[in-house]
């Protein structure tokens, strides 16, 4: 009997101790979005060595407040420079799924975001500045598309550089709230 009890409880501890690893575990997220702000070309850290864009930069913060991972671009920096196929700015599903899977992310998001100028405001030198987002959100394991999403901002600046950066600072904002909502539906 008391190896019975004995066995019993060394299986429960291993159970709670497995169970609580499990939840420490967090989501590990890629983002690949590519980035051209206004009068400037496109940029995607995995072509350039460049780091995270706004756009990105603004949604990991988010997400990593929510308990989620980001994998870095340091951290696929070597697979990126060992594979040219990875070195496209308008990088494809398919090999997005791929590079994701080689890092074991659970999640990658793949998307572009464009800031484009509009008019004079009147009577000042200040300009209309617009940012548009989309994105997809694929869970890696079985490589199928959990959410197509899209955002916008807006602002107003006298440079516009500024302006559009702003513009896709708050584009990412508006979108990041849509993924955590995604991400969340699919725990």
């Amino acid at each position: 009997m008391k190896k019975i009890l004995t066995i019993s409880l060394i299986l429960l501890i291993g159970l709670i101790s497995s169970c609580s690893y499990a939840q420490d575990k967090k989501t590990r997220v890629a983002i690949l979005i590519s980035e051209q702000n206004i009068e400037g070309p496109k940029a995607a850290w995995w072509v350039s060595e460049i780091d995270l864009s706004s756009t990105e930069a603004t949604i990991a913060q988010k997400l990593i407040q929510q308990g989620y991972e980001i994998l870095e671009p340091s951290v696929l920096n070597k697979i990126v420079k060992n594979n040219p196929a990875f070195r496209v700015a308008d990088i494809g599903e398919s090999q997005s799924i791929k590079l994701a899977n080689l890092v074991n992310a659970d999640y990658v998001i793949v998307g572009k975001a464009v800031a484009s100028s509009g008019g004079n405001v009147p009577s000042s030198n200040m300009r209309s500045c617009y940012a548009n987002l989309t994105a997809k959100l694929i869970n890696v394991k079985d490589g199928k598309v959990v959410a197509y999403l899209d955002a916008s901002g807006n602002t107003v600046h006298m440079d516009l550089i500024t302006g559009g950066k702003e513009a896709l600072v708050k584009a990412a904002t508006d979108l990041v709230g849509k993924l955590i909502e995604a991400l969340n539906k699919n725990k």
